[in-house]
């Protein structure tokens, strides 16, 4: 018997015993290709002797200090390597301990930022329908996964949900990506006047949407009109990069690909590779100054912010990723995983979408591809591939809810950026027979 609360009470899962490159072993000797990094976590694989030098050198140094009494050099340098990389205007950080951390500073930061400037009615937070942020409870309140959000709606700050821009679930017949991207970012401004210009905060928005859509971009120039909707109205705009950031879409911010640069930017996963649970906020210089200019700090703190351990498994990852020009792969391996998913699902009766930037792929089952009717979500289809996967050996991550929270089902992948052509070749073969035995069970 376990005391492990577990994700699931009612099955056990396998136990991993090591892991090295992109592959698992689990304590009866099976091994299984990791083409989900966990959750876009393990960018670099497992057991890369760079990251594993570096937290043995930092815990020989010094392995705690709270923020209260220290800075340390490597949380120093992490933050100086972060915004030396960052889209130019995101000029500081705030070093947390994973994803929801993150975006629950972005959100406090936005509403500290229009006390400390004068605005204390501006308090309301806009996201968007089948989005994810994270499962705190300000995070979760600002996200849009239903299924997560349901039972705890009563402990949920008031939030306001727009359409995503979800091009193959929303985009109309005959429209283009330019119009349909005008009217998706409208819902936007719509938003703001129903609520009151001067009452709203921020905006906050996956520019690839993770898990809870799989690997949804954003058409035409979505995101351009989004900034300039907040700039217009004085919204802050809080991008979460907390899954499809730090490289999987195949530059080291997703937003880059956007040409847009947020007031507020949440990183983790990919951050510090899994060798450490990390996450940072990064903002932009006039959220800073307000705060220094004001009460002259930021309301707000955990106790293992800026963590040594952390901030060097971090720092190894990023310097890893630069000198071994590992976004070059990513932007290689995921041309070829989107030309062999084309090849093994393009075609196929019960793949509507096949989608994604870079090493953050997915596809979406439908019953019937012409009208992209879901699957009865009582069949859990999803759960099912999961399971015809591990049973090849193949980790992937598969999700249900890709429409109204409740029914619809994809398979996201997001392998280490050190994939070969080979490894892709694996697993989209693996893939492709788990999908087939889960349909037919």
């Amino acid at each position: 018997m376990t005391h492990l609360l577990h994700r699931s009470i009612h099955s056990a899962p396998r136990v991993a015993r090591s892991a090295q490159g992109i592959r698992f072993t689990d304590t009866e000797g099976r091994t299984y290709i990791d083409a989900s990094g966990g959750a876009a976590v393990s960018c670099l694989g497992h057991g890369h002797p760079d990251v594993l030098a570096a937290l043995h050198e930092q815990l020989d140094k010094l392995a705690y200090a709270h923020t209260g009494f220290f800075t340390t050099d490597v949380a120093e340098e992490l933050a100086d390597r972060l915004v030396a990389d960052a889209p130019e205007g995101l000029d500081h950080v705030y070093l947390v301990s994973g994803g929801s951390e993150a975006v629950e500073a972005a959100l406090k930061m936005a509403r500290q930022y229009f006390t400390e400037t004068g605005q204390p009615q501006r308090r309301h937070i806009i996201a968007r329908r089948q989005s994810y942020h994270g499962n705190t409870l300000g995070a979760l309140a600002a996200g849009g996964n239903e299924w997560r959000r349901a039972q705890f709606k009563p402990l949920l700050m008031d939030a306001h949900h727009i359409a995503p821009c979800f091009a193959y679930r929303e985009q109309q017949a005959g429209e283009t990506d330019a119009a349909y991207a005008t009217r998706a970012a409208g819902e936007l401004e719509a938003k703001i006047l129903e609520l009151g210009p001067d009452t709203v905060c921020a905006f906050i928005a996956e520019p690839v949407v993770g898990a809870t859509a799989g690997a949804v971009p954003s058409v035409g120039d979505y995101f351009k009109q989004i900034r300039a909707i907040c700039d217009k109205y004085g919204v802050l705009l809080i991008l979460d990069e907390v899954m499809c950031g730090m490289g999987r879409t195949g530059s080291l911010y997703a937003c880059e690909q956007d040409g847009v640069v947020p007031d507020l930017l949440t990183i983790a996963k990919g951050l510090g590779g899994g060798y450490q649970p990390v996450g940072a906020t990064l903002l932009s210089d006039r959220i800073y100054q307000a705060f220094a200019k004001g009460t002259g700090f930021f309301q707000h703190g955990h106790t293992y912010m800026g963590h040594p351990m952390a901030a060097a498994a971090a720092l190894a990852v990023q310097k890893v990723i630069a000198r071994d020009n590992l976004l070059g792969n990513v932007q290689a391996m995921g041309a070829h995983l989107r030309d062999q998913l084309q090849a093994a699902f393009g075609q196929h009766a019960h793949v509507g979408d096949i989608r994604g930037r870079g090493l953050f792929q997915a596809i979406e089952l439908v019953a019937d591809r012409d009208t992209k009717a879901p699957f009865d979500p009582a069949r859990k289809l999803h759960a099912r591939i999961k399971t015809e996967a591990m049973a090849r050996g193949l980790m992937v991550y598969p999700m249900g809810g890709t429409i109204d929270g409740v029914r619809g089902d994809h398979v996201l992948l997001a392998p280490p950026f050190i994939v070969t052509k080979d490894d892709v070749d694996q697993i989209v073969g693996r893939l492709a027979q788990a999908v087939d035995a889960a349909l037919a069970a």
